[in-house]
């Protein structure tokens, strides 16, 4: 169906992300790195690009930006395993934050496998590779 990236420096997400869109007919590269995934990225070719947002050496929004000068039109979705809420009202919200700087949606880790597949679907098919989901995708599944 489609060809996604996936970059994570967990590698028990990056097995069950892995797992889940390979049971649903994607081909699905994986990488614990930024910029690892962003040598995978300037090399292949890929309609979707699944990425962590804090990782050590380059994070996902650094990754996201150069992502996006490469190809614009390929879609970040990002994840993230920090608190949704931040621990006061000046802190940042990251995930909120991502989709504001280009990505097309963020999911909060854990994430239920049904909603990470609406959102590759939902994805997916904003690019023409996929009918419409049967049941709507949430476009932004984090909290504001």
């Amino acid at each position: 169906m489609a060809r996604i990236l996936v970059i994570d420096d967990d590698h028990a997400v990056l097995a069950t992300i892995r797992l889940l869109l390979e049971r649903h007919s994607h081909d699905v590269v994986v990488t614990d790195d930024g910029r690892k995934g962003l040598d995978l990225f300037r090399t292949g070719t890929f309609d979707l690009l699944i990425v962590d947002i804090f990782m050590p050496a380059m994070d996902g929004l650094e990754t996201m930006n150069l992502v996006h000068r490469y190809r614009p039109e390929v879609p970040v979705v990002v994840i993230s395993g920090h608190e949704v809420r931040p621990a006061s009202k000046y802190a940042p919200n990251f995930l909120h934050m991502a989709t504001k700087l280009g990505a097309v949606s963020s999911i909060q880790k854990p994430f239920r496998p049904g909603d990470l597949l609406n959102v590759v679907d939902s994805c997916l098919s904003d690019l023409g590779r996929l009918p419409p989901p049967l049941t709507p995708a949430r476009k932004n599944l984090s909290t504001d």
